[in-house]
C-alpha cells in the first residue's frame, strides 16, 4: 500500500524528469529551426546553455532508478549473481530501445549513411554505463552511496586523460562509447552523471521516509558547494591537465552540472511536497512519459516532417514553435496516460474506438 510519503518520494523524481523534458524540447527547437545567422545572438546562446542540462538530468535519474532496482533485489534476498544480472538486464532493455530508435530514424530519413545506425546517443550511453556499473549490485545499498560517489568523481576527473590517450587502435564503434567527443554521449564524462545518480538513489533508499526532507537539505548544500568549488577551481590560471576542453571533458563542467542537478532535485522535492501537492501536474506529466516525448519530438524536430522550418525562423517564431511543440507533446503524453479513460468517455458518447460496426438489419 502506498503511503502519502512514498507517493511524494516518487513525484519529485517525475517532476524533475519532466522539467528536463521541457527544457530539452525548447533547446532542440532552437537548434533545428533558428536561422544560422541568428545563432551568435543571446537567445540562442541562452537556449543552448540551459538546454545542456537535460542529458545530465536524464542520466542522473536513470542512475537513481537503477539504485532503486539494486536495493529492491537486495531486500528480496537475491544472491550476488542474481542481483548483478537483474541490473545488467536493464542495460539490454536500453540498448534495445537505442537501436530501435536509430533504426526508425534511419528508415524515415532514408537515404542516410549506415553509420547512423551505430551512433552513440544518450540511450546507448545509458545502456553501456549500466552494463559496466551493474557490478555495484554486489555491494549493499549504504556502501553504494560512498562507492558510487567515488566512482563518479573518478570518471569525471579521468575524462581529460582519456582524451589525451591514443585510441587509434580501437575500432571506431567502440571508441565512440569511451572517448569524449562533441558528437556522441561517451562513457567519459557522461556516465559520471549516471553514477552520481546511483549514489543519490542509494542514499534516498537508505534514509528513513521521515528523514527525506533533511537529506534533501544536504543534497542542496552539496549541490551549491559543487557549483562554487567548480567555478573557483575552473577559473584558476593553472590546471592539473596539460589539455582540457571545458565543454568536452572538463571535470569542472561535469561537477557544475551535477551541482545544479542536485539543487534542482532538492527544489523538485520542496515543490512537490509543499507547492504542487498530490494533484495532476503538467510538468510531472512529461516526466511519466519522457521516453515517448523524446522519441516523438526527435522525429518531428530533426526528421522530415517539419523540414521546411529547419534553419528558417527568426527568434519570435522559434519561441512560438517551441511553445506549440511543448503543448503537442503534453497532449500526446496525457493521451497515453489517460487513454483508457478517454476510450471510456468516447464510448459513453457512442464512439467505439477500434470496434467493428454493427451489421445492418437484414444482412
Amino acid at each position: 500500500m502506498k503511503t502519502k510519503t512514498s507517493v511524494y518520494r516518487l513525484q519529485y523524481l517525475d517532476w524533475l524528469r519532466g522539467l528536463g523534458a521541457i527544457v530539452m524540447l525548447q533547446g532542440h527547437v532552437f537548434d533545428s529551426f533558428l536561422r544560422n545567422d541568428l545563432r551568435p545572438g543571446g537567445a540562442y546562446t541562452l537556449s543552448q546553455f540551459v538546454g545542456g542540462m537535460p542529458p545530465a538530468i536524464f542520466l542522473f535519474l536513470t542512475g537513481v532508478t537503477l539504485a532503486f532496482l539494486m536495493d529492491s533485489t537486495e531486500k528480496k534476498g537475491l544472491g550476488p549473481r542474481e542481483r548483478v544480472w537483474a541490473a545488467f538486464r536493464r542495460s539490454g532493455y536500453l540498448f534495445t530501445l537505442a537501436f530501435a530508435f536509430r533504426l526508425q530514424m534511419f528508415i524515415t530519413g532514408f537515404p542516410a549513411p549506415w553509420t547512423d545506425l551505430f551512433r552513440v546517443d544518450i540511450l546507448n550511453c545509458m545502456g553501456f554505463g549500466i552494463a559496466l556499473m551493474s557490478v555495484m549490485a554486489l555491494f549493499r545499498t549504504r556502501e553504494r552511496v560512498r562507492l558510487c560517489a567515488i566512482a563518479a568523481l573518478g570518471i569525471a576527473f579521468a575524462s581529460p586523460l582519456v582524451s589525451q590517450m591514443d585510441w587509434s587502435w580501437m575500432p571506431w564503434m567502440m571508441r565512440h562509447y569511451i572517448v569524449p567527443d562533441y558528437r556522441f554521449f561517451s562513457f567519459f564524462p557522461w556516465a559520471a552523471y549516471l553514477v552520481f545518480g546511483m549514489s543519490a538513489g542509494s542514499m534516498i533508499r537508505s534514509v528513513p521516509p521521515d528523514a527525506t526532507e533533511r537529506a534533501m537539505q544536504w543534497v542542496a548544500i552539496v549541490g551549491g558547494a559543487l557549483v562554487l568549488a567548480s567555478h573557483y577551481f575552473g577559473s584558476m590560471p593553472y590546471s592539473l591537465y596539460s589539455k582540457s576542453e571545458f565543454w568536452l571533458n572538463s571535470p569542472a563542467q561535469v561537477l557544475t552540472k551535477q551541482g545544479v542537478t542536485f539543487l534542482m532535485l532538492a527544489l523538485a522535492f520542496l515543490w512537490t511536497r509543499y507547492g504542487a501537492g498530490a494533484g495532476w501536474s503538467w510538468v510531472r506529466q512529461f516526466g511519466t512519459t519522457s521516453l515517448l516525448v523524446y522519441w516523438v519530438h526527435i522525429e518531428l524536430v530533426y526528421g522530415r516532417w517539419l523540414s521546411f522550418l529547419k534553419s528558417n525562423l527568426t527568434v519570435a517564431p522559434t519561441v512560438v514553435a517551441a511553445v506549440l511543440l511543448i503543448l503537442l507533446m503534453l497532449a500526446i503524453s496525457t493521451a497515453k496516460t489517460y487513454r483508457h479513460r478517454i476510450k471510456a468517455l468516447l464510448a459513453d458518447w457512442g464512439w467505439q474506438i477500434g470496434a467493428k460496426p454493427e451489421p445492418a438489419e437484414g444482412d
